[in-house]
């Protein structure tokens, strides 16, 4: 359906507390005919009722309200409030199935059932007339109420309306005993803070009947300062329901007057004259932040607490119906067959808690569990620095020895732990790796759709990595190359090998300082992300990397166990560092495409 320039919308908002039998159902019926009408908006249904805020012609508007009153007799005398725009607020039409139509969080408040006694607007203001000694409180969020409320209101205090029941704890004690009446946008919010604020021992509470809408369009603007927030495109209405001249900034929301909308600093949709100071200032207060979340966390070691250590395996598809002991020995080359049957016997292997004996067969898509009872883990080093934070990404300085994700001996005692211990808002992507004993920038993403963005630029080789390495031995050339191949069978501990049928590999070099103690610094660009390529492309060249306890002889030969063949790939926090640092890293952002490039400060082994 299309309207004229010159047209006008109606929206409507309208709410009510009534047991719905079959929500879905409901939205099944609603969304095809709202969008068979050209109507646009938002529509949430939940077993509590109906919450709706739609825009459209007269005509298709009347044709919905006709339709939910004919089809739905629960749903008859539905409260609406109405204003008109000369645009479209709403961008599309969406039908939401919610555990509660507006969310505080408390099950125990029905409104259906019981709300507390209506006033209306006009007793209101005739109260306000008056003067009469009452506390009228503005249950809205901090932001709404910057746009406009009602002269000597308190505003209750809260960015979300969840946190309401928390909020009316600070209250004033004399809020308690004389009237107090609420009042938000439409009257939705009070329905539940009421009944809320009767049991908590408010001893007269009303609600202004329809909210401040419904009090701009009975009576006016008296007593009324400012616009009132509405949550579509218009922002705020004047108190003759007109579309006011505030904008809201979609970077941080807040709401902008027309002054706010000159500052040089507004650029819609990415920054306002509040928040650009800066989005890059803020990144670094909120990583600076979270590295001293990350060091409290992290002390003590979260892996030097004795804990049972729950290691999941996953069953492939060409282990249905096969031992498990087949299955442990296969999935574990490094593991002989009676360390399994040790681990059998003593019950350490289950499936969701039925413990496993070497009789035992598995299924494809099962879940066995490997514990470990009592583990204590290797300490390593925590001091975890975040450089770089936004919606899309956390980019972090890696310390050594740190593993990146559990494996081995490590578990908590790991990166991704670390991370997981201060970012539990957020379910953060590992974009690429490092090893162990390697320092520097790591990458993840916050969410599903940046990863899928970031690992293509690694495969594809458009991330620019930059790398430096203290080596062993004095390199005569300034620039120099490797491109010998690397084997793809692992070796002990994990490493790797040169070998004639292996995959692909070059890495380029470039010496930065001649050392008088026979090592050079060197910098170095991979240009292919092979398992430990810049390590052995070195060590194959004969500058192995110093303190490397994998490719470096001189390393290998004083390491514990040298005797016994046994190798390491991972350095002990007591032990020299590993001189690896990943020290650049450049690649497109994946929201605003742009090239980025992160920079981990160099450590004092590679200072110039």
């Amino acid at each position: 359906m299309t309207h004229s320039m010159n047209s006008q919308y109606v929206n409507i908002s309208a709410y009510k507390f009534v047991p719905v039998a079959h929500p879905a159902e409901v939205k099944a019926d609603l969304l095809p005919k709202c969008k068979s009408l050209g109507l646009k908006g938002t529509i949430l249904l939940s077993l509590e009722g109906i919450n709706m805020f739609v825009a459209g012609s007269r005509e298709s508007i009347d044709e919905l309200l006709a339709h939910i009153e004919s089809t739905y007799p629960d749903f008859r005398d539905l409260p609406v409030k109405e204003s008109l725009s000369a645009d479209q607020p709403f961008s599309r039409m969406l039908v939401r199935l919610k555990k509660e139509i507006i969310s505080m969080g408390v099950e125990s408040i029905v409104p259906a059932e019981r709300t507390s006694p209506k006033l209306k607007a006009t007793e209101l203001k005739k109260w306000l007339d008056e003067g009469r000694d009452i506390t009228l409180l503005d249950v809205r969020n901090d932001y709404e109420i910057e746009v406009g409320t009602f002269e000597q209101a308190v505003p209750v205090g809260v960015d979300h309306f969840r946190k309401f029941p928390q909020a009316i704890e600070t209250l004033p004690g004399e809020a308690r005993k004389k009237p107090l009446v609420m009042f938000c946008t439409g009257g939705i919010r009070c329905e539940k803070a009421g009944p809320l604020m009767q049991r908590e021992g408010f001893e007269e509470v009303y609600q202004l009947d329809g909210g401040i809408l419904r009090y701009f369009e009975e009576v006016g603007g008296d007593h009324y300062n400012g616009e009132c927030f509405v949550f579509d495109k218009r922002v705020a209405v004047d108190a003759a329901l007109a579309e006011s001249d505030h904008e809201q900034c979609y970077a941080c929301q807040r709401v902008l007057t027309k002054e706010d909308q000159q500052s040089p600093h507004y650029d819609p949709p990415h920054t306002c004259g509040y928040c650009h100071q800066s989005a890059q200032d803020k990144s670094a207060a909120d990583a600076r932040q979270r590295t001293h979340k990350i060091a409290a966390a992290t002390n003590p070691l979260p892996g030097s607490v004795a804990y049972d250590n729950i290691r999941p395996m996953n069953v492939p598809l060409r282990f249905d119906h096969k031992p498990v002991l087949d299955f442990l020995t296969a999935m574990h080359a490094n593991l002989d067959r009676e360390f399994w049957l040790e681990r059998l016997k003593q019950g350490r292997i289950s499936f969701k808690g039925q413990v496993l004996d070497a009789d035992s067969t598995v299924r494809s898509g099962w879940r066995v569990e490997h514990r470990t009872p009592q583990v204590t883990e290797p300490p390593v080093s925590s001091a975890v620095e975040v450089i770089y934070e936004d919606d899309a990404l956390v980019v972090v300085n890696k310390p050594a020895p740190l593993p990146m994700h559990p494996c081995g001996r490590f578990n908590r005692n790991t990166l991704a732990h670390f991370l997981q211990l201060v970012y539990n808002d957020r379910q953060l992507r590992q974009t690429h790796r490092l090893d162990a004993s390697t320092t520097g920038v790591v990458v993840y993403a916050t969410k599903k759709r940046h990863a899928q963005r970031i690992f293509p630029q690694f495969a594809q080789g458009t991330v620019v990595k930059t790398y430096l390495e203290l080596v062993d031995g004095v390199v005569e050339e300034d620039h120099f190359s490797c491109d010998a191949r690397i084997g793809k069978t692992a070796q002990t501990a994990g490493t790797r090998a040169i070998a004639d049928d292996g995959q692909e590999a070059l890495t380029v070099f470039e010496v930065l300082r001649r050392g008088s103690d026979g090592k050079t610094l060197v910098l170095c660009r991979p240009k292919t992300g092979r398992t430990n390529q810049i390590r052995l492309h070195l060590a194959h060249l004969g500058y192995p990397i110093c303190g490397d306890p994998a490719y470096n002889p001189a390393v290998q030969k004083n390491a514990p166990g040298a005797e016994c063949g046994e190798v390491y790939q991972t350095v002990g926090v007591d032990d020299k560092p590993m001189c690896l640092h990943a020290w650049k890293l450049e690649l497109e952002h994946p929201e605003s495409r742009e090239r980025r490039e992160f920079v981990a400060t160099a450590p004092a082994w590679a200072q110039l």
